[in-house]
């Protein structure tokens, strides 16, 4: 398996609060895991709040029992979601702290992908698809038919989610499973690409290419071409065609 991830400040922010994370090994019982989080909250808090609920829920990961990632997944989350809400309660200055998350796993050919807010996970090869959903103001109004996609107001309200790490007690993970073929690239990223960059661009700037890490660049590029107005966070990765036939 090929991965590689990335973040960068942007060119509008001051601090970068999007951490990201992979390990192509086990983490515990998971074959891999791949994880972004976007933070939110004041000059420290949203920093603080991404980065301490990457390094928890590995650890949470690490020492989960049984092997169906879904639960494992979804028990770590629940746990991290409560540490987080202990610390803002420790400390005022982390008051109001959150942070999205989508995280990811594969065995073999299925791809199970559990995500908390508005960043993303997409598969790519000849097309790309959208697998997660935003938990966001515009998603619940599109859903009710109150709001068109890409009207003024869609882009207006856009960046105002619904569900995140650390807004409340019981926050819980949407959870998707997607069965990979050999060829499919794997993009998990922040709003700060998906809000910058148009989903068919970043299918022509992923499809078809072997480095990963020069991949990575041009798409932080792009979003930063197209003003950096947020944290850019991402992750990629790409299971072998031996891997995808596996399990």
């Amino acid at each position: 398996m090929k991965a590689y991830a990335m973040t960068d400040r942007g060119r509008r922010r001051q601090i970068n609060q999007d951490a990201v994370y992979y390990s192509v090994y086990p983490v515990g019982n998971l074959p891999n895991l791949f994880i972004v989080a976007d933070g939110m909250g004041g000059h420290q808090a949203g920093d603080f709040a991404s980065r301490f609920v990457i390094d928890e829920l590995v650890g949470l990961v690490e020492s989960a029992r049984g092997n169906n990632p879904i639960t494992i997944l979804n028990d770590s989350i629940r746990q991290v979601n409560e540490m987080l809400l202990e610390k803002a309660a420790e400390d005022e200055r982390l008051t109001g702290m959150g942070t999205t998350l989508v995280a990811a796993c594969t065995m073999g050919s299925v791809l199970c992908v559990a995500n908390v807010g508005d960043s993303r996970l997409y598969v790519i090869h000849d097309d790309i698809r959208q697998i997660t959903r935003d938990h966001s103001l515009v998603e619940e109004l599109i859903s009710r038919g109150e709001l068109e996609r890409g009207s003024e107001a869609y882009f207006e309200h856009k960046n105002i989610i619904t569900r995140a790490i650390g807004a409340k007690n019981g926050v819980y993970a949407d959870f998707f499973e997607v069965n990979l073929e050999a060829g499919d690239t794997v993009l998990m990223c922040s709003d700060g690409l998906s809000n910058m960059v148009p989903d068919d661009i970043i299918r022509r700037i992923v499809s078809g290419r072997e480095d990963l890490r020069a991949v990575a660049g041009d798409l932080i590029d792009e979003a930063n071409n197209n003003g950096g107005r947020d944290n850019i966070g991402v992750v990629l990765f790409r299971p072998s065609a031996d891997e995808v036939k596996e399990w």
